[in-house]
């Protein structure tokens, strides 16, 4: 074989090579990203959202049936229509979600807030299995609307579950909260935002 016949050859090697290396290149990539997030003081878990400072996506979505409150009522489907002079704290949630049982002792507490109301979207979940979830460990939402296709979380630009939206009185998002709470969020974050909803609402 001549010498000029060889390079074509070479090429399927070249390519295979550089497809090989390329999660490598992503993946160091990513860790350059989180690094210099954790470097420069920023919060990883502060995914930035395009909804922010926009009005929340309208949201009409089915009870999850079988859910009672404690007084015996049916737990109301989630309509996100404005008329609450409160804030509105929505948290996407689901039971095969194990971020979402960690934060639920502390949902449970935002739940004593008077100053919110706290709301659930139960995303691509088994309604007996969520059922069986808040039975388990208390149910904090005033309201509980089924996502069984994942439509509404499409509509809130949800990554993960759980995240959770801080909707102001008058319907826009103002605060977003990616990955589960802890009481250190409540504190430094989440008190803050809630003041300055309450605020902006007089």
């Amino acid at each position: 074989m001549s010498e000029e016949a060889r390079p074509p050859a070479e090429a399927p090697r070249q390519r295979s090579s550089w497809l090989a290396a390329l999660p490598v290149v992503l993946f160091a990539g990513l860790a350059g990203v989180f690094l210099y997030q954790l470097v420069s003081g920023h919060d990883p878990q502060e995914i930035p959202s395009a909804l922010i400072g926009a009005k929340a996506p309208a949201t009409n979505l089915p009870p999850l049936e079988g859910l009672v409150a404690a007084d015996g009522s049916a737990v109301p489907g989630l309509v996100l229509s404005g008329g609450d002079p409160r804030p509105t704290l929505v948290n996407v949630f689901a039971s095969w979600c194990g971020p979402c049982r960690v934060e639920h002792p502390i949902l449970m507490e935002i739940a004593g807030d008077p100053r919110v109301r706290l709301v659930g979207i139960n995303y691509k979940d088994k309604p007996e299995n969520a059922r069986r979830f808040l039975a388990d460990l208390g149910n904090p939402y005033a309201a509980v609307g089924t996502d069984l296709s994942g439509r509404a979380g499409i509509d809130w630009g949800v990554y993960g579950v759980p995240e959770t939206f801080l909707v102001g009185a008058d319907g826009t998002i103002l605060w977003k909260q990616t990955g589960p709470f802890s009481a250190r969020d409540v504190t430094e974050k989440l008190e803050p935002e809630i003041a300055r909803a309450v605020a902006g609402a007089r």
